[in-house]
């Protein structure tokens, strides 16, 4: 815990003018953000007498060690500089308004030929308009069944549309009128759109322009004694008023607004905000947040305005949405203090003027005092909901301490857990918790180099290694001397030092690490034998930042417990690893499926905790989500293997020569076993491609039959005869390496290596070891300490 007075500014020397502040912790991370008119008198209020303090205000002043500020000209730029500041920094102790929910929204594929309407929850897409959101999913589908009838548009799928387009004929709603069928060309393309567009105008407000249109349209009808048609239209507008009848009249004006009201104490607050359009409701949102300080419920609106028409106006970016965000006026129960500046900066997020207003008489104000109600609910509902749930994690929490010995509390907590098919697709997940709450953006993915080699063991050992030595590079850590545990480790580190990078042998090769260029920022010292990192413009970083960017690395920061998912052998293979780095600050327990033990390393015996202890509690919460999302990720590597195809590989064959030689043979055995001849006379094939086709399927079918006798070889150890094929086969296979020039770093893998938790890929190129090179790696690691090397 840090004393505040520490890294107090001089007096004298925090300007007395409008700017944007952060705090951050001894590692570099931003933990607050916050914006004053003036400086001097905002951040003197920080350094007061802890005991007066907010407990929130002190936990965060107390694990600052610094403050810096930037002065700005004008109290617009200070708000949209520290609503970029908490977007990108992401800051643990700020307030931030997230749905605790995806709410449903009704979509329309406006990109598309033919558009589709849908109820959706997810991120926005380029070229989809959004109506909504929704509280309740039911609610868009019960309006959209109404409103086919007087829109019949495309609802289905792209799959049943080209289904239903090839079979000629259309689905149940085409033929109950609920579906202009474009699929089998009842409209055309022009048509349809003209329906969707309508649909549109009915949603965004303009139905008094729709209804008008149809009452013509019957009377019209009736008049050249359509009787039939006119019936069917005057149906039409009875399913429209029952559609308005649901969104009830809330603003007689048809006044376009946004509602927001609190409901608050002095530790948390509730937000509902009422989105009306045309003087109709058309969508509700709430949140409930944690006070970072003393907040008065002026600063909670400014708070919010900011944060939410932010993150509304960049949907609007990535998306077609119909619109701005921003209405032409919000109604809040109080004004912020800048009330002039936040209304400007909305009205550049809008393009034209916003009204901020608090309305204080007739129906603004009546709508004002029912989303209050519905405030006040919400958050009597979040207090009943969660008042076991934070005192829960901290006695969870408080409960590790004390049963593992720690000297405080795990805040970090990161868990470990591989997953595979008999050695098949080895992968590994590392999931993170902090304060007992799962922090996704920090979960990582990893493929195992080593396969199946070792077991669960030596895949723990390999992920243990390789993330903690990323920690130690990405922090500029002193790392001991370690011999490469292999030929193939040995030869990235040779390559890797000839190219004058600096990276360990327990990542990818090819992966660079962040900021360890020879002669750069990271090669330079401050003569007391510590690496200091200098940004662009030569100012002194703190460890584990980057000084291109600024922002934090991928593995700068070490938890303050381990959990893999095992017995004995995993928790000795990973305290093994652990202690071969050099890292001592780090806990490390493994967790027992069958009975739900705690090992501890170089313990004989369990540590059994109470079944109904928050701690065992806890770590099964953190050891289940490590092994949902290793599995998910084995799941995808499988499914990505078992879809390879051998005519893959052949050059210049693409999927529809791939279809034509499957439908024209029947099977990929019969592909193996036809001529040139054969496969020339297939329709589109040339003899050049009927030669790749052969050349590459006899050679996939002399792999297999060589790999197959090379088992059988190798399959019967306990004799001397097989003991010398065996020694033979592998002699062969080193002096073809050796003709290669591969050597034992085999064959490149191009295939993801290092995942993040969003999918992405941080090594394009694994040098993988051949089968030969993996068996005497594995023998030489059995025979020395029983763990594998990274």
């Amino acid at each position: 815990m840090a004393d505040p007075s520490t890294y107090r500014p001089a007096p004298g020397t925090i300007p007395d003018s409008p700017g944007v502040y952060r705090f951050h912790d001894g590692e570099g991370r931003v933990i607050y953000v916050g914006k004053a008119k003036s400086l001097r008198s905002r951040l003197s209020n920080y350094f007061a007498d802890l005991s007066a303090l907010h407990p929130r205000t002190r936990q965060m002043v107390t694990t600052a060690t610094g403050v810096h500020w930037t002065v700005v000209n004008t109290e617009v730029e200070a708000l949209q500089l520290e609503y970029s500041w908490i977007k990108e920094f992401d800051p643990r102790f700020n307030v931030r308004y997230r749905d605790d929910k995806s709410y449903p929204v009704l979509a329309v594929t406006l990109h598309e030929e033919f558009p589709r309407l849908h109820v959706y929850r997810g991120p926005r897409r380029k070229g989809v308009r959004y109506f909504g959101p929704y509280a309740h999913a039911w609610a868009i589908r019960d309006t959209l069944d109404t409103l086919l009838r007087v829109f019949p548009a495309r609802t289905c799928s792209n799959n049943v549309f080209k289904r239903h387009a090839q079979m000629g004929r259309p689905c149940l709603l085409g033929y109950i009128d609920k579906c202009s069928a474009p699929c089998v060309g009842r409209v055309e393309a022009d048509e349809h759109r003209r329906i969707v567009d309508e649909f549109c105008d009915f949603l965004s407000g303009r139905t008094d322009a729709i209804t008008r249109r149809l009452r013509e349209r019957m009377e019209q009808a009736s008049e050249q004694l359509d009787f039939e048609r006119a019936a069917r239209l005057r149906d039409d507008l009875e399913a429209l008023r029952r559609a308005m009848e649901k969104q009830a009249v809330v603003l007689g004006d048809g006044t376009d607004a946004d509602v927001a009201a609190f409901a608050e104490d002095e530790l948390a607050a509730a937000v509902q905000v009422f989105h009306v359009r045309g003087g109709r409701v058309r969508g509700q949102r709430g949140w409930v947040i944690d006070k970072v300080e003393r907040t008065e419920t002026s600063e909670l609106v400014e708070q919010f305005l900011t944060q939410f028409y932010g993150e509304q106006a960049a949907l609007a970016d990535q998306a077609d949405a119909g619109g701005t965000p921003v209405p032409r006026e919000v109604l809040v129960p109080e004004l912020p203090e800048d009330s002039e500046a936040v209304a400007q900066w909305l009205g550049r997020l809008r393009g034209s003027k916003v009204g901020l207003r608090v309305p204080q008489r007739g129906d603004k104000r009546t709508l004002l005092e029912t989303v209050r109600a519905n405030a006040q609910e919400a958050f009597k509902q979040y207090k009943l909901r969660r008042a076991g749930d934070i005192s829960a994690r901290s006695a969870a929490l408080q409960e590790l301490q004390e049963s593992l010995g720690l000297d405080s509390a795990p805040l970090r907590i990161e868990c470990v857990d591989v997953s595979h098919v008999q050695g098949s697709d080895v992968v590994a997940s590392l999931v993170v918790f902090e304060d007992g709450v799962a922090r996704k953006s920090e979960y990582r993915r990893f493929s195992v180099r080593g396969g199946g080699d070792g077991g669960d063991t030596a895949a723990m050992a390999e992920v243990v290694h390789r993330r903690f030595n990323r920690y130690l590079r990405e922090t500029g850590a002193e790392q001991p001397e370690r011999a490469p545990a292999s030929s193939a480790e040995a030869a990235d580190a040779d390559a890797v030092a000839a190219a004058g990078t600096v990276v360990d042998t327990g990542t990818a090769a090819g992966e660079v690490s962040d900021g360890a260029e020879v002669g750069d920022r990271a090669g330079e010292s401050d003569g007391t034998g510590e690496s200091v990192v200098l940004d662009s413009a030569g100012s002194e970083q703190p460890p584990g930042v980057d000084p291109e960017t600024g922002k934090p690395r991928k593995f700068a920061y070490p938890p303050n417990l381990l959990v893999v998912d095992g017995g004995a052998p995993q928790v000795n293979a990973a305290a093994d690893e652990l202690a071969e780095l050099g890292i001592t600050d780090v806990a490390v327990i493994g967790l027992a499926k069958r009975l739900e033990e705690v090992w501890l390393p170089a313990e004989p015996e369990p540590l059994v905790l109470s079944r109904t202890s928050e701690a065992l509690y806890l770590l099964q919460r953190v050891r289940d989500e490590a092994h949902r999302f290793a599995v998910a990720y084995h799941r995808k590597q499988r499914s990505k293997r078992m879809t390879d195809s051998e005519l893959d590989a052949v050059p210049g064959l693409g999927q529809v020569k791939k279809k034509a030689l499957l439908k024209h043979f029947g099977s990929l055995r019969k592909i193996r076993a036809a001529t040139i001849e054969e496969i020339s006379a297939v329709p589109g094939f040339g003899r050049r491609t009927a030669e790749a086709v052969h050349g590459a399927l006899s050679g996939a079918a002399g792999n297999g039959a060589a790999s197959d006798a090379a088992v059988s070889n190798t399959a019967g150890s306990n004799t001397a005869g097989s003991d010398v094929a065996g020694s033979e086969a592998a002699g062969a296979e080193t002096a073809a390496n050796e003709a290669t020039g591969t050597g034992a770093m085999g064959k490149v893998d191009e295939s993801s290596d290092l995942d993040d938790s969003q999918g992405r890929n941080i090594s394009s190129t694994v040098a993988e070891p051949t089968d030969g090179a993996r068996r005497s790696e594995s023998d030489a690691t059995r025979d020395g300490d029983g763990t594998a090397g990274g």
